[in-house]
């Protein structure tokens, strides 16, 4: 297993990891098989979205505020709970097919860490299985 750490600058924020999937897969020098993604947080995650437009991210960003807004009568201590709700919402953890050495995405697709307690250091841990 290798892991990939992120540094994230804002409170919520997606990053387009995709580079760096795509390097760790050329470097495992399999040609087929099925890269496994996973991040091991509560309040980040991981998101396959459009990678051309960046106001798809924007718009993402204001649409999960509004369906997870902080509200004063949260009880979770850190007061952090809608990270937690929108971390939720995305995924921990995705896989890609790996075909001649490459990702297997759509054409607009790409792979995010979505971060919603920032800024922090986040770890993606990854591993490629041979098929």
């Amino acid at each position: 297993m290798n892991t990939l750490k992120i540094h994230t600058t804002r409170r919520q924020q997606f990053v387009d990891i995709t580079a760096e999937i795509e390097k760790f897969v050329a470097d495992s020098g399999i040609s087929d098989g099925i890269c496994y993604l996973f991040c091991p947080h509560t309040t980040a995650g991981i998101t396959f979205n459009e990678n051309w437009d960046p106001d798809v991210q924007h718009d993402m960003a204001l649409n999960l505020d509004a369906i997870a807004p902080q509200r004063p009568d949260f009880r979770h201590a850190e007061g952090n709970s809608p990270a937690h709700v929108k971390t939720s919402l995305m995924s921990s953890d995705h896989h890609v097919f790996v075909e001649n050495g490459r990702l297997v995405l759509g054409r607009w697709q790409g792979i995010y860490l979505a971060e919603f307690d920032g800024p922090r250091t986040r770890a993606i841990h990854l591993k490629i299985v041979a098929t």
